[in-house]
């Protein structure tokens, strides 16, 4: 006997989110659903600030492009496109040097989706324009699922993202550098295994470290190895002008972190602006694929951990 299906039912946005301020922009920036995002976008994103201002505006979501090191700027809208979000977007555009400005909407007219064409036609890869949908839906009873649809994109965008790939597979990187895109693509999948609050959906890449969202924006986690040196490394990152200030404030609360973990952190402010809490694991071989599971397994471990000492203690600093 067949089984039954379900009906896919629209939901009106405005059922869920009565407010872009206030209920649609939190719930994007929070690491699960903003992930989904940059799935769409093909992009790994960190969320830097919300309400940000630029110029007589303020930003709802500003992020962190991590494969580039490039802003990427988020606006919403639960209802149709209008002129007057257009006007922001490029306002934004004409405030910065380099972005990507992503607008989500309930719906785009037809002349707003032909504009951010045209932007993407007339500008030089400094500044890409996305337009996106978002929709909800829900099978019966169940609980409502967001999807993104992209309506516009920079010229060739899908082009170049598939061009990056097919680079990894006609062997334009070196052997070392497919070794390190292998390990964190084994890497991700024992983060799924895990189960912990880090997800491992996240594109590898070929270089000697990953990073992770912890909510704040200064703030990573990152996952580090080094092949020639023997070690891998588990750490929180602190970035910018106030680096060593939010280290100090960090390092007064030491010995109740300690209490919260069964490893030893190893505190250092670094030569420079940036400071890293980290614990290390030496005398491993991280070109040894069968140590990898092992490695994998002890990374996994110490970022959940590190983001449950971590997270909240961040979010409540001044």
């Amino acid at each position: 006997m067949t089984e039954s299906l379900g009906k896919l039912t629209p939901v009106p946005l405005r059922d869920i989110w009565k407010s872009e301020a206030t209920d649609f922009t939190p719930w994007l920036a929070r690491e699960e659903n903003l992930t989904q995002l940059a799935e769409t976008l093909s992009m790994n994103l960190e969320l830097e600030s919300m309400e940000r201002p630029v110029g007589p505006f303020r930003a709802d979501i500003l992020c962190k492009d991590t494969d580039t090191d490039n802003w990427v700027l988020i606006e919403n809208q639960l209802e149709k496109t209008d002129h007057l979000h257009l006007g922001q977007l490029l306002t934004y555009a004409s405030g910065l040097d380099a972005v990507t400005i992503v607008w989500i909407a309930d719906r785009f007219t037809d002349e707003h989706r032909s504009t951010l064409d045209w932007l993407n036609r007339i500008t030089d890869t400094t500044f890409r324009f996305f337009g996106i949908e978002v929709e909800l839906w829900r099978i019966g009873e169940s609980p409502v699922a967001p999807r993104f649809n992209v309506v516009s994109e920079p010229n060739d965008w899908s082009k170049a993202v598939a061009k990056a790939a097919r680079a990894i597979d006609d062997g334009e990187l070196s052997e070392t550098r497919l070794l390190q895109r292998d390990y964190w693509d084994s890497f991700h999948q024992v983060l799924d295994e895990y189960g912990g609050v880090i997800s491992g959906n996240r594109t590898p890449q070929p270089q000697n470290w990953m990073t992770y969202p912890i909510g704040r924006g200064g703030f990573v986690l990152g996952a580090i190895m080094q092949i020639w040196e023997g070690f891998i490394r588990a750490e929180l990152y602190i970035t910018g002008k106030d680096a060593k200030e939010r280290f100090r404030q960090l390092e007064e609360q030491k010995d109740a972190i300690a209490g919260d973990l069964d490893f030893t952190l190893d505190w250092d402010p670094l030569p420079g602006q940036d400071c890293r809490i980290a614990v290390w694991k030496r005398d491993v071989a991280p070109d040894d694929r069968d140590e990898w599971r092992s490695q994998h397994l002890w990374l996994a471990e110490k970022l959940n951990k590190l983001h449950g000492a971590f997270s909240e203690r961040i979010k409540r600093l001044p």
